[in-house]
């Protein structure tokens, strides 16, 4: 928070600075072309002009300053103190990209968690450490900021779906080689519970079993039936603005560099739905509190947003083919659904379907009965809980 306070001074003063020599030459220049025996002289801001380079010159460097001194918070310095215990950021290299992963867990010999983020573009990194804290102490967590997402925004450049599925299948045996460790636990939340089902499929002599939660399914399917409920709740509410706004969008899919927007106006619209739903008492977002957290420097909070907006944009007309009830009915490790039962941005129908047609050696769906597309978030104590169950 301090950091981000200061880098708002020093911002608020560059642009206050760049306003002020703009106007007073403005108006310096006008004064001495209607006064005859006024000249324009540029040595008069030159005050004004040290103030504005050097705040620029403090703005880059505590953006760079606020990015080498990210951080994890420490684990070793919690009561009681865990002598082998794992709390860092780390920079690693995947097929060629530079990308970064968080991880935490009271003790290294516990068996790996690798939690795969919701997107394409989403950043949890610090959302994780923050809600799921406690299951730091029966695993090492593993967060994947994944490429185009905040602090692996740069990777991201012309990114494929393959792409995903080639890095994530890297860092497991990465992850693996590091820790010392035959397998690894798979925790997937939405579009990351679709990425899992492509690493489980891909390597599943590397994972012990997969969680998904909001899980996607059919992603051109889900779009349609979203933007439908989407109308009929507005149609219910009457509200003109968001059927106009709807109507001109039409449904999807949608390419081209307005993805992202268009695809918000139903996304955004069910999400606010869900959280004013009496069934769901605990809507579990706290993006303001993730964003200020010390894993993000001043340019990771940037591209927070950018790879929302950018990467979601460029990847997900990708995953319109994309129908796990097709490619993916037979998979060679364990599967557990974490289910919300309000959940309407990943429809349960499809989740209850592919669930029908999917052979495993194990299958469940685990219901959360107060919750919407993120269970871990909005019934935090009991999807511990289920995951201590299923790990057990």
């Amino acid at each position: 928070m301090a950091n981000v306070l200061i880098f708002l001074g020093l911002f608020i003063v560059f642009i206050f600075s760049f306003l002020t020599l703009f106007f007073r030459s403005v108006f310096s220049a006008v004064r001495s072309i209607r006064v005859d025996n006024i000249t324009f002289n540029p040595t008069d801001f030159k005050g004004n002009a040290i103030i504005l380079v050097v705040s620029f010159i403090l703005c880059i460097l505590f953006a760079g300053y606020t990015q080498i001194t990210a951080t994890t918070p420490s684990i070793k310095s919690k009561k009681p103190a865990y002598s082998n215990s794992i709390s860092e950021l780390r920079k690693i290299e995947l097929n060629g990209r530079n990308e970064w992963i968080s991880i935490r867990g009271n003790d290294k010999s516990n068996p790996l968690l690798l939690f795969l983020a919701g997107g394409p573009g989403g950043s949890q990194m610090a959302a994780v450490r923050h809600t799921l804290s406690k299951l730091e102490a029966h695993f090492v967590i593993v967060n994947w900021d994944q490429p185009g997402s905040a602090k692996s925004y740069k990777a991201g450049k012309d990114i494929t779906i393959q792409d995903y599925i080639d890095d994530g299948y890297e860092l497991t045996r990465y992850l693996c080689k590091e820790f010392g460790q035959e397998k690894i636990y798979l925790l997937g939340e939405s579009w990351g519970s679709a990425l899992g089902i492509f690493l489980a499929d891909k390597a599943p002599e590397l994972y012990h079993c997969f969680i998904g939660t909001g899980q996607m399914v059919a992603f051109l399917e889900t779009e349609r039936l979203d933007y439908e409920l989407a109308m009929e709740i507005a149609e219910e509410k009457n509200d003109t603005k968001k059927l106009k706004k709807l109507k001109e969008n039409g449904p999807p899919p949608y390419y081209g560099k307005d993805v992202t927007w268009k695809s918000s106006e139903y996304l955004m619209y069910l999400s606010e739905y869900m959280m004013r739903n009496p069934n769901i008492p605990n809507s579990g977002y706290n993006t303001f509190r993730d964003l200020l957290s010390e894993e993000y420097g001043i340019i990771d909070k940037v591209n927070y947003f950018r790879g929302i907006i950018s990467t979601f944009n460029h990847v997900y007309p990708q995953l319109y083919e994309t129908d796990l009830r097709n490619n993916y009915t037979k998979l060679d490790i364990p599967i557990y659904f974490f289910t919300g039962r309000h959940d309407i941005n990943a429809p349960t129908s499809l989740v209850e379907d592919y669930f029908e047609s999917l052979i495993a050696p194990y299958k469940e769906i685990v219901w959360f009965e107060a919750s919407g597309h993120s269970p871990w978030a909005n019934e935090t104590d009991r999807f511990i809980e289920e995951l201590l169950r299923v790990a057990d």
